[in-house]
């Protein structure tokens, strides 16, 4: 067996489906050898993009998301994607080539010292120099970055680990110069010894029973003491994050333990549509006033973060409970009256178990969907008038044609953030967004991965004009998947969220002036579908047109947004 073997019957193990990469000779063999097992083998434009698909599947599945790249500017090209995956906390194994294991260091092509690099964004990185050692290390990798706080693992693997040893030992001998001199002779005897430490077992298949991972079950008493807090509570608010639907296949099952309890809930990331589209106990506006009146605050799995007002917007006086898998986020910012160190989803279950609604509950909801209701009138409101394509009314008449199977991916500022305020992910795992690492670049490898794990689906990338060039290429990719992938960009021309206070504050728009580029006709120029949208009254027909013409194939929308005060003051840093 060549290396590329063993790495493929892990995957094959652990069902893997997909694997993400931009091909490179030091890796051919990973992705020949995944093939010959049945794994799909998607090629993207650039390798950021494969680790962002890694991600996305990773999210959506509870599989583990992998992508193998390249040796040298192969690796680099995805440090920003692995960091991304780290800060989420997604599951991920990225295999990087590497060069001959004797020629390390000495100037081969692409050859750089890359574990210093991947290190401080894995939970481990690995060289691996000998192909008996491929299936166990990889095994192992796989159980570590699913474990505890999840993330992303490396494993390098030099091409003399990958390829046939027969291949392998004629590189090695005409390196050698065939073997003449005293000198050649020596460094022939030399490398027939690396090669046998090297090949050594080459054979042994490593065929132990997948270990089940920890689940971080809470313990009953901790349960218990939370319970007995919420149920003494008159004004009690949950607040999910991404590590709510951390465990993807009960995602059914947390959401079932949200709505027993009877409790208002407010989402982010990845928890975002667990209750699927306008139940009532789902709330989306108006948070930090409602966490100043709380007196009780259940957080699971969203840390006490920038998003969170760093937890300084919680009620004082209220009883404020954190669950999260990181023991790092447990008390950092916020010190909370009891901090649980277990699995977020797992935790919801259990208290679903001893927390009943309570009559009195309905009246602090009914102030909270009212305050819901009212700001969403006013959302309508702002959505009347304007030049152009006003963003409001663009994300209204997106969010009326969205499918129950839809996938939302959305990556920008300025629109896609005033698209959250409106449109609604209709079912758990059916949204996807840069994350609280505000990673621009992420939208055409998380719509590759949603669409390739969800083929039947309607899959909507929503993208800032800014954002949109990081990774408009990867519609090339869709078209040759065939992947029905409807993209609307939002064009206005600038990188709106930072132009509106730059110039504010410092009367300078430097930097920040953009063109209302073709951006249909760059989709065109890819073999996709692309429509442009300058008028109003022509939003809904043209939607319309994008999402019959996304049978064939991916489509894109460029909307040209008028003037918008819509988040003024809104610039986070």
């Amino acid at each position: 067996m060549n290396g590329g073997a063993h790495v493929a019957r892990v995957l094959q193990r652990h069902g893997v489906q997909q694997l993400f990469t931009l091909c490179g000779g030091h890796i051919s063999p990973i992705l020949t050898e995944a093939r010959k097992v049945g794994v799909q083998v998607v090629d993207v434009r650039d390798e950021g993009h494969a680790v962002f698909a890694a991600d996305a599947v990773a999210r959506m599945t509870g599989t583990i998301g992998v992508a193998a790249v390249t040796a040298g500017p192969g690796v680099t090209n995805t440090l920003t994607a692995l960091q991304n995956a780290a800060m989420a906390e997604t599951p991920l194994l990225l295999l990087g080539g590497a060069a001959a294991t004797v020629l390390r260091g000495k100037g081969s092509l692409q050859d750089i010292d890359q574990l210093p690099l991947v290190s401080p964004m894995c939970k481990d990185a690995v060289r691996i120099t000998q192909v008996r050692d491929i299936g166990p290390t990889l095994e192992r990798l796989v159980r570590l970055a699913q474990e505890g706080v999840r993330g992303p693992v490396y494993a390098e693997l030099p091409v003399d680990v990958l390829y046939p040893e027969a291949i392998v030992r004629e590189w090695y001998e005409k390196e050698a110069g065939g073997g003449k001199g005293l000198a050649g002779k020596a460094v022939s005897l030399y490398l027939k010894q690396h090669l046998y430490r090297q090949f050594r077992d080459n054979n042994r298949v490593h065929d132990v029973p997948v270990p089940l991972i920890d689940a971080m079950e809470p313990r009953a008493s901790e349960v218990s003491t939370i319970a007995k807090r919420l149920m003494k509570a008159e004004k009690p608010v949950l607040v999910l994050g991404s590590q709510a639907v951390g465990l993807p296949k009960e995602a059914a099952d947390v959401a079932l333990a949200v709505e027993r309890m009877g409790i208002p809930v407010f989402m982010g990331g990845m928890s975002r549509g667990l209750l699927g589209k306008g139940h009532r106990l789902q709330l989306r506006h108006k948070r930090s006033k409602a966490l100043r009146e709380a007196d009780c605050v259940v957080v699971a799995g969203f840390p006490l973060d920038f998003r969170m007002g760093y937890g300084m917007k919680i009620n004082r006086k209220a009883e404020l409970v954190v669950i999260n898998r990181d023991p790092s986020w447990l008390r950092r910012n916020r010190r909370p009256t009891q901090a649980v160190h277990a699995d977020p989803g797992r935790t919801l279950q259990a208290l679903a178990q001893e927390v009943s609604p309570k009559p009195s509950w309905e009246g602090w909801l009914d102030t909270l969907r009212e305050r819901d209701d009212a700001r969403d009138a006013e959302i309508v409101e702002e959505a009347k008038g304007g030049d152009y394509v006003n963003p409001l009314h663009l994300a209204q008449e997106i969010e009326a044609r969205l499918s129950d199977d839809s996938v939302l991916v959305v990556d920008g500022g300025d629109f896609v953030a005033s698209c959250s305020y409106v449109v609604s992910p209709r079912s758990p795992l059916s949204w996807l967004d840069p994350g609280v690492f505000g990673t621009l670049g992420v939208g055409g490898g998380f719509a590759l991965g949603a669409a390739c794990v969800r083929p039947g689906a309607e899959v909507w990338l929503l993208w800032g004009d800014g954002a949109s060039a990081f990774s408009l290429s990867e519609i090339d990719t869709f078209v040759r998947l065939g992947l029905k992938v409807i993209a609307v960009v939002g064009t206005d021309g600038a990188w709106g969220q930072i132009a509106r206070d730059q110039v504010k504050i410092l009367d300078d728009d430097v930097g920040t002036v953009l063109r209302r580029t073709d951006y249909q006709t760059v989709c065109e120029g890819y073999g996709g579908r692309g429509f442009l949208l300058t008028d109003r009254a022509q939003v809904g027909p043209t939607l319309d047109a994008a999402r019959e013409a996304a049978k064939d194939g991916p489509v894109l929308v460029n909307a040209w947004l008028g003037k918008s005060d819509f988040r003024e003051g809104s610039l986070s840093m």
